[in-house]
């Protein structure tokens, strides 16, 4: 981490203002009495001003041409165009911190601070990218969610956490807060806890202030507005009673956050224990490898279950939690399905469950078969179609996450990278209806056992799992 030696730079300034008895020039700084004392005391809680208030001396503008200049004490950036992104950054690079601003912004545009981001000349001609705060004050109403600029994309959209989706005010100064430290990173927006990522991609980099590119001409000349930006970097305590849904991108771990939340691992990462094959009593001898944190069942040219064969959880589950994230080989085809009992015989088949369907859905035939794509990644496998937003999904060859949350009232919904795709309930009219139209229409209670296993399925193709987790509810 890098220290900024910022706060000396600033030092004189501090003193005379102190020592004049002189008060800020904006009185909007003013009348923000709880901001003016902790920006008076910076350098003895611990606190950098990385804003003066006067001048922009510490930033530098790195990408695009809108315009960045100081106004009543705050920065001010106002969109242009024919530009791409903008971004104004500071000078130097941050590892651990926390950082705070306060943010004002047109109704009718989006923007976002980036931080522990990267603009290197090398790297996309100097593009900056890395973890960004959105502001959103649009409908959608995603603000301090995380996004990933020009690298990932969304990490934390706030459909994962609904009850944040409101702390945002319109045409208000908001006061933001990211704590980043080790590869735990978490937001607030005037004091709501929203965000919270486990990542280790980029453990430093700049914090920028971005105006975002507009197509349209009545959208140049819209301004967002920054002050009061301060950062603390050493004996950092991260703030108490954030507990909203994490995003865990290092595999197969979990944090503390999340095992106070109930979330337990359902595979090792390591072993075979606790998994078994389908109808057998033990995990299959081949079929299936597991190497460098990833359970991998292996590509055989055959139809399903015909090489190790499907695996089960040794445990049965009734309402539930579960995340697993998946790698789609080109024109693979798998599933995850849930509620197995085993009860059914199959033959050389796979078990009978509720399958969310995992899926090459431009190479794989399954895709065009079913009814109206139900045969799609995400899907309810020959029961309900997903309706899935292409923005949100990674290419085949990396790492998707599955979600599927089955709830103690018999409601069941499938989640695709932090959005949900679909929903029913078990065992109701139009449950039943749609099986008595599937290829399931012969199993008798399809779909409505009380508890059952996990399953992972081998349909002779090469995927694999990892960052397999489960929260009893």
């Amino acid at each position: 981490m890098k220290k900024s030696p910022l706060s000396y730079l600033l030092m004189p300034f501090l003193v005379a203002a102190i020592q004049s008895g002189c008060t800020p020039k904006s009185t909007e700084t003013v009348q923000n009495t709880e901001t003016a004392e902790t920006t008076s005391a910076a350098t003895a809680d611990g606190w950098t001003t990385l804003f003066n208030g006067k001048d922009l001396t510490g930033w530098e503008q790195v990408n695009g041409k809108a315009s960045y200049k100081v106004e009543d004490g705050a920065i001010v950036g106002t969109t242009v165009t024919d530009s791409p992104n903008s971004f104004l950054a500071t000078d130097k690079t941050y590892g651990d911190f926390i950082l705070e601003f306060e943010v004002m912004l047109d109704n009718d545009i989006n923007s976002g601070v980036q931080f522990r981001s990267i603009s290197d000349p090398a790297i996309m001609n100097g593009r900056v990218h890395g973890y960004q705060f959105e502001l959103d004050p649009s409908d959608r109403k995603w603000t301090a969610g995380i996004y990933d600029e020009a690298r990932r994309g969304w990490l934390y959209p706030l459909t994962l956490n609904p009850a944040a989706q409101s702390a945002f005010k319109k045409g208000e100064w908001n006061k933001a807060r990211i704590e980043a430290i080790g590869n735990q990173i978490k937001t607030w927006i005037n004091g709501v806890p929203v965000a919270a990522v486990v990542d280790d991609m980029t453990p430093e980099g700049i914090i920028a202030l971005q105006v975002h590119a507009v197509e349209k001409p009545e959208d140049a000349g819209k301004e967002i507005k920054w002050r009061n930006i301060r950062i603390k970097t050493d004996n950092l305590t991260p703030r108490e009673g954030h507990d909203a849904f994490v995003v865990n991108l290092v595999p197969n771990t979990l944090t503390a956050q999340e095992k106070a939340q109930g979330w337990q691992m359902l595979w090792d990462g390591k072993t075979t224990n606790g998994w078994r094959g389908a109808y057998k009593d033990k995990f299959p001898e081949g079929g299936w490898k597991i190497q460098d944190g990833e359970l991998q069942v292996l590509e055989s040219g055959g139809g399903e279950s015909e090489n190790g064969g499907d695996i089960v959880t040794e445990k049965e589950y009734d309402a539930f939690d579960l995340q697993v994230q998946f790698k789609l080989t080109e024109g693979a085809n798998s599933g995850i399905k849930y509620y197995v009992t085993e009860k059914e015989k199959v033959g050389k088949g796979s078990a009978i469950g509720l399958e969310y369907q995992l899926l090459d859905d431009e190479r794989h035939p399954d895709a065009k078969m079913g009814r109206d794509g139900n045969r799609t990644l995400a899907s309810l496998y020959d029961l309900i179609t997903s309706e899935k937003n292409e923005r949100f999904l990674k290419p085949i060859g990396e790492w998707n996450q599955a979600r599927i949350v089955a709830k103690p009232d018999n409601t069941v919904e499938h989640w695709l990278n932090g959005i949900k795709v679909l929903e029913y309930k078990r065992g109701s009219e139009e449950f039943r209806d749609l099986v008595a139209q599937s290829k399931y229409k012969d199993w008798e209670n399809f779909g409505e056992a009380e508890k059952g296993h996990i399953l992972l399925q081998d349909h002779g193709n090469k995927v694999s799992f990892r960052s397999i987790k489960i929260k009893e509810l």
